[in-house]
């Protein structure tokens, strides 16, 4: 997989417009208007049953009975919460899964390099540890390139060590590529230390948008830090301890 640190697209990577989702009487969207910018990661939070992973789903494609207008004009690439991988595929052709172009195999190995497991592309996936199945999904989803990546909760599943060490690997991987990402999380310190921007979903709209700005490397033990992460909470409603 090819090293872009600058992506060739100029303007926004997504913009959805008044997107509107309903199941039966019970409205989840009602009218949600975001854009991510090229290079930028995004962290959408919201209470549980917000409708934060229905809004990714779709902007994903994934659910055709929304309503709204949504365009993503570069390459996309999902990965969520359970890894989905394929039990009778070993690990190399799940990240190959649907992969077209020349080199495929060198791709996949260079992509699972790049996600730590360069020697574990023969293995099952009933042999891999959580964090090692996550990180497949993880090199399924960067070895089509994309401009944008859409994340519903990827380390949500996963113990706090891990889920930090997939943290990290996500930093990394966003300087080295260059690719924008919208994550969906309910963890408010990871969305604080990904995300160039927070949003809130409340009441089927975006509520708030706050800006993190917390430097290159942020820290949970900076007081800005835990300022931002107060106001969060509390937006959120929930109480100091």
């Amino acid at each position: 997989m090819a090293t872009r640190p600058a992506r060739d697209l100029i303007g926004p990577v997504l913009t959805a417009r008044a997107v509107t989702r309903s199941f039966g009487p019970t409205v989840v969207l009602a009218g949600v208007d975001l854009t991510v910018a090229a290079g930028e990661t995004v962290a959408l939070l919201g209470g549980s049953g917000s409708g934060k992973s229905t809004l990714l789903r779709v902007l994903a494609g994934l659910d055709d009975a929304a309503g709204g207008h949504w365009t993503l004009p570069g390459a996309a690439a999902v990965v969520f919460q359970e890894h989905r991988l394929l039990p009778w595929k070993r690990a190399a052709d799940n990240v190959a899964l649907g992969l077209a172009g020349p080199d495929v195999g060198g791709r996949v190995a260079r992509a699972l390099a790049e996600v730590g497991l360069a020697d574990r592309g023969r293995a099952w996936p009933a042999e891999l540890s959580g964090g090692q199945a996550q990180r497949v999904a993880v090199a399924r989803a960067l070895v089509r390139e994309p401009d944008l990546l859409l994340l519903d909760e990827p380390f949500g599943a996963l113990d706090a060590l891990t889920r930090l060490r997939m943290q990290g690997l996500l930093r990394r991987l966003r300087a080295q590529h260059g690719f924008a990402a919208l994550l969906v999380t309910h963890d408010v310190e990871e969305a604080l230390l990904l995300a160039d921007r927070v949003l809130l979903l409340d009441g089927g709209v975006i509520a708030e948008e706050i800006p993190v700005r917390l430097g290159p490397a942020p820290s949970p033990d900076d007081p800005a830090f835990g300022a931002l992460r107060r106001r969060l909470l509390d937006r959120l409603g929930v109480p100091a301890a």
